[in-house]
């Protein structure tokens, strides 16, 4: 089936059963075309909320679609492939978390939104990148944290808030996949370009950038700012979006140390959605996600509460 003729099939699907698409920014361009909403974690987590359908298809991760079903127990939520994980969410097992927890009483648990829902369950409070900081900073200043999974985000928040957490040795792949000595090569050659950097990147990477934010944060740095190029460190799928916001600009992905066809850093869970398995995931509404009722109450809490503090 072409391309065209799926995007028609999904989009007459949509209709027939009152679905709604929400997609992930690194997407595929060809989602991010026939989706609902595009965006990043909180925007995501902020319109599921929202949702008025019976469907949710999930075009993003399995972590994703499992905080949109437990922000909606009674819609079906489906993802196109149940084998999309996450690098960081892989990162924390349930167990070995909880353990962790149980050496350090009485601490404040902030968790990463890219986490299971065991985790969640976990949690006092859940955070994004969009909202990290004030969610540090709204806890009382005495009251000691426990940050998780991802230490390069909980690594930057120290540094910006001045706050000692203690840190779960979590990380994004896709994010720590950023060469230094490539990206200063690239640098040189683009001195007029403003480097823009996630900061689940490593330090030595953020060291580097003039603006470090969500994916969210990063597409509105990009519109709001004089400069005319940027070299972006994050997952390449965020430059359809934000060229499209900024159609005369200069884009230019962070290179990996890996030297791909892209030069850039690609999240192969990511990529594992297509538009193929989009049709077939609302055709046959399966891949259904499931979360047992108990963690679904639990984790409800934390990402509440962040959903209230945002």
């Amino acid at each position: 089936m072409s391309t065209n003729l799926l995007k028609e099939k999904i989009l007459q699907l949509k209709k027939e059963k009152n679905a709604v698409i929400l997609a992930h920014y690194y997407q595929e361009e060809a989602i991010q075309e026939i989706a609902d909403y595009v965006g990043d974690s909180l925007g995501l987590s902020q319109e599921a909320v929202n949702v008025d359908a019976d469907i949710i298809l999930f075009a993003g991760v399995h972590f994703m679609a499992e905080t949109a079903k437990i922000l909606n127990p009674n819609k079906k939520v489906i993802l196109p492939d149940l084998k999309a994980g996450c690098s960081l969410a892989d990162s924390c097992p349930p167990d070995l978390f909880k353990a962790f927890k149980e050496q350090h009483p009485n601490h404040i648990v902030i968790t990463y939104v890219n986490c299971s829902a065991e985790i969640k369950a976990l949690s006092d409070i859940v955070c994004t990148s969009s909202n990290a900081l004030k969610i540090v900073n709204s806890v009382p200043k005495d009251a000691p944290i426990i940050f998780a999974p991802d230490k390069n985000l909980g690594k930057y928040i120290m540094e910006q808030t001045g706050r000692e957490m203690v840190l779960w040795d979590g990380s994004c792949i896709v994010h720590e996949a950023f060469s230094i000595d490539k990206l200063l090569e690239l640098y040189k050659q683009h001195p007029d370009a403003e480097i823009i950097a996630h900061p689940e990147s490593e330090t030595h990477i953020l060291r580097t950038a003039k603006y470090i934010g969500s994916t969210a944060g990063m597409i509105n740095y990009v519109k709001e700012s004089s400069s005319n190029k940027f070299i972006v460190a994050t997952e390449a799928g965020i430059l359809y979006k934000m060229q499209q916001q900024v159609p005369h600009k200069t884009l230019i992905p962070a290179p990996s140390h890996e030297d791909n066809t892209c030069a850039c850093s690609e999240c192969a869970f990511m990529k594992m959605n297509t538009l193929q398995k989009v049709y077939d995931c609302l055709l046959n509404e399966s891949p259904e996600i499931k979360v047992p009722l108990d963690i679904q109450e639990k984790a409800l809490l934390p990402i509440n509460r962040m959903l209230e503090l945002s």
